[in-house]
């Protein structure tokens, strides 16, 4: 058993050492192998010419293993275009565009193939067009064509045509469009042709022209220029040409056939390769375009007469029993009119409430209808109204009052009926002004135009009728006064709020008045009406006049009415104040900040009350300091002093704004010394009001370690060895510089 274990251990020796030294899959059997893949075979691979090489790898199968082994350098390698691509132990090189087949073969019987494909690489993109991009609509297509040329990198300057796979663009496709590098014309105007190919652009200004300057229109019988064209409905149909006008050499073209026509509006004239028709009466352009030339020209279409007439022409207003006669005219020409009542037909919406015959206007039960005349293509309406009989008109108001441009509407008239009953007649009445320099009467409104009094007036409408138990009723009127005051704009209180003593007297605020025409009336006080709303305040009847008295402590409002305008003043009615404290009485301030001030008074019993906001405070420089109820607020460096008063009690408080520190920057952060060297430092501060200043004599330094590095007023001096952090303050802002002694 031992020599049989010595020999199977020099075995497992020599296999390892052999597999150590060549490959496992060289010694494979030749009936061993199945087959052979080629990685990545499925698909075309492709490469880049002058952009490196490709390894490729082969895949045995082997008979009794499940586990693929590379063989990569025991097959044998081939290309059939060795020019275009080499292949040499499965590495590839692109020497030149085009594409290969790449073959592995395995002991003469098990082969893969792989389709390898070389592509070129470019470095600039050029086109090549025709007439130096400038084209005329209708060009030969040979002239259209715009090829793009790829320069391919690491050759000497070879080109290749890449026009079909190019992407193509045209920046104004109502101008232009391309495919494929082949221009399409639309329309004149310029665009930007785009050409994108493997990360390349090129591109070239197109300019599109029409070759023809203008497009005229002319009659086809005599060659006359068309201008308005005047039809009559029914005529017989004319017929235009299209003349071009050639813009090289002014030459003419009849191109009637080739252009486009057009019509504005189809139910007025239509036109086909230059024969107009008229259909109905109105305008309408007709229109002619051949490569971007346009002629225009107007055809307008009459009936036989220009235009009926009927009288009368307004909507009219009837009352049951009345007749009106009504007349129609038609105008065949200038200065021309005929009489066509009789020959006209008549007709009535609703012949329940009005019939017509010739002319002739019968209302016969109360309601509407709509009166038309016709004539020869021509017609003509009116609305006509039928009302009850009425016996007597009245308006709603007698008087009225407004103010100076102001608008009101007119009243509303009332009409009794025979059976004594009322309805609203304001609809079918017409005002007007007695004085329209006062009021005038517009679009169913009162205008107040200037103060004064005046009379309105309502009528019902005339009317041309000629029978009818109406007819007093359409003779009486109604009449209203009416008077325009000016309007008050506003009323100015000198006090914006009262404040009283219980049991004193004060007089009432001084109150102007400010007209809407601009003037002015200094104090009206005595002229306005008082009230007050409740018992914590009296009005008084003095010898002096009117007083305010302070009754209870609390609060009421005084109201003042005026003309159009009330102003309402709160009152404070209170206890006499027999001193007053203010806190603070000196504040400093930085620009944009704020601070409340504190008023409290004593009254005579000794209880306390805040005053703060009662004391009407006044600023002695508005630029520095304002102050608003109880806040003081700081707006701009100096100073200013505030001053108050209540109930006699006066106050004052001063105020000084500086600027505030927002940064302070030192010239140096960090520092080597040697010791016993010296270093001053300059520090600056910046302020909110964008000010900056030198500031390191008035920092606060001080130093970590004072055996290191120890500083006065921004001068550093090495002592010993080490490091330390050197700080500056001011105003709550810190610099810190890093020192090194060595």
């Amino acid at each position: 058993m031992i020599p049989n274990r010595k020999m199977t251990k020099w075995l497992l020796t020599m296999v390892l050492l052999i597999a150590a030294v060549f490959p496992t899959s060289v010694f494979a059997a030749s009936g061993d192998v199945l087959s052979i893949d080629i990685e990545g075979s499925g698909a075309t691979l492709e490469l880049t010419v002058g952009k490196g090489t490709k390894q490729l790898k082969v895949w045995a199968t082997v008979e009794g293993s499940s586990v693929k082994k590379d063989i990569t350098r025991a097959v044998s390698w081939s290309s059939d275009q060795p020019d275009t691509i080499k292949v040499d132990n499965g590495l590839l090189t692109p020497l030149k565009s085009g594409t290969a087949t790449i073959t592995a073969v395995y002991n003469n019987s098990a082969v893969d193939t792989i389709a390898v494909k070389a592509v070129d690489t470019y470095k600039d993109l050029t086109l090549e067009y025709a007439l130096k991009g400038k084209y005329k609509l209708g060009a030969d297509e040979a002239d259209l064509n715009v090829q793009a040329k790829a320069t391919i990198e690491n050759t000497n300057g070879s080109l290749a045509d890449v026009t079909q796979d190019t992407q193509w663009t045209s920046s104004n496709t109502s101008v232009l469009t391309i495919e494929k590098g082949k221009i399409t014309l639309v329309g004149e105007g310029k665009a930007t042709i785009t050409a994108k190919y493997a990360g390349l652009t090129a591109s070239f200004e197109a300019t599109v022209t029409s070759p023809y300057s203008e497009l005229k229109l002319v009659y086809a019988n005599n060659d006359e220029l068309a201008e308005d064209i005047e039809l009559v409905v029914g005529d017989h149909e004319i017929e235009l040409k299209a003349n071009s006008i050639q813009a090289s050499d002014h030459s003419t073209l009849d191109v009637t056939s080739k252009a486009e026509w057009s019509t504005s509006d189809k139910g007025v004239a239509t036109v086909e390769e230059g024969k107009i028709k008229a259909v109905a009466v109105g305008k309408a352009t007709i229109t002619a375009e051949y490569l971007g030339a346009k002629g225009q020209v107007d055809v307008y279409v009459r009936t036989p007469y220009e235009v009926i007439v009927l009288k009368p022409s307004s909507d009219q207003a009837l009352f049951i029993g009345e007749r009106l006669e009504a007349k129609a005219e038609v105008r065949s020409s200038a200065n021309a009119t005929d009489d066509v009542t009789a020959a006209a037909e008549w007709t009535s919406s609703n012949p329940l409430a009005v019939t017509v015959e010739k002319g002739v206007i019968s209302p016969k039960a109360v309601g509407t209808s709509m009166v038309k005349v016709d004539y020869q293509g021509i017609s003509k309406s009116i609305k006509v109204t039928v009302q009850p009989t009425i016996t007597k008109l009245e308006a709603d108001k007698t008087e009225l009052e407004l103010f100076k441009d102001e608008s009101l509407s007119v009243p509303k008239v009332k009409a009794t009926k025979l059976d004594d009953e009322e309805t609203d007649f304001s609809k079918e009445v017409v005002w007007t002004s007695n004085n329209e320099d006062i009021v005038k009467i517009e679009d169913g409104k009162i205008v107040a135009k200037d103060t004064g009094t005046t009379k309105i007036i309502a009528k019902l409408p005339e009317s041309k009728v000629t029978a009818g138990s109406a007819l007093a009723v359409r003779s009486s009127s109604v009449e209203v006064e009416v008077t325009v005051k000016e309007r008050v704009l506003a009323l100015i209180s000198e006090e914006e709020r009262l404040n009283l003593v219980v049991g004193e007297e004060s007089p009432f605020p001084k109150v102007a008045v400010v007209w809407e025409n601009g003037n002015e009336e200094a104090d009206i006080s005595s002229e306005i009406t008082w009230t007050i709303s409740n018992s914590n305040a009296v009005i008084k009847d003095s010898a002096n006049g009117k007083t305010i008295k302070g009754l209870i402590k609390g609060s009421a409002t005084l109201k003042g009415t005026y003309s159009n305008k009330t102003i309402s003043i709160p009152i404070t009615v209170e206890q006499k104040i027999t001193k007053i404290v203010v806190e603070p009485v000196n504040i400093e301030l930085n620009l944009k900040r704020s601070k409340a001030i504190k008023v409290t008074g004593y009254y005579s019993n000794g209880q306390k009350v805040t005053l703060s906001s009662k004391m009407n405070w006044q600023s002695s420089n508005t630029n520095v300091a304002t102050i608003s109820s109880t806040s003081v607020k700081a707006v701009g460096e100096g100073s200013a002093t505030l001053t108050g008063s209540y109930q006699g009690h006066n106050a004052t408080v001063n105020v000084k704004v500086v600027p505030k520190l927002t940064k302070l920057t030192v010239d140096e952060k960090k520092l080597t010394l040697a010791p016993g060297a010296s270093k001053s430092v300059v520090v600056k501060a910046t302020y909110d009001t964008g000010v900056t200043s030198v500031v390191t004599g008035s920092a606060e330094w001080t130093s970590s370690k004072p055996s290191v590095a120890k500083v006065t007023a921004g001068k550093i001096e090495a002592v010993g060895k080490g490091r330390t952090s050197i700080k500056g303050k001011l105003g709550g802002k810190t610099v810190t510089i890093s020192v090194t002694v060595k």
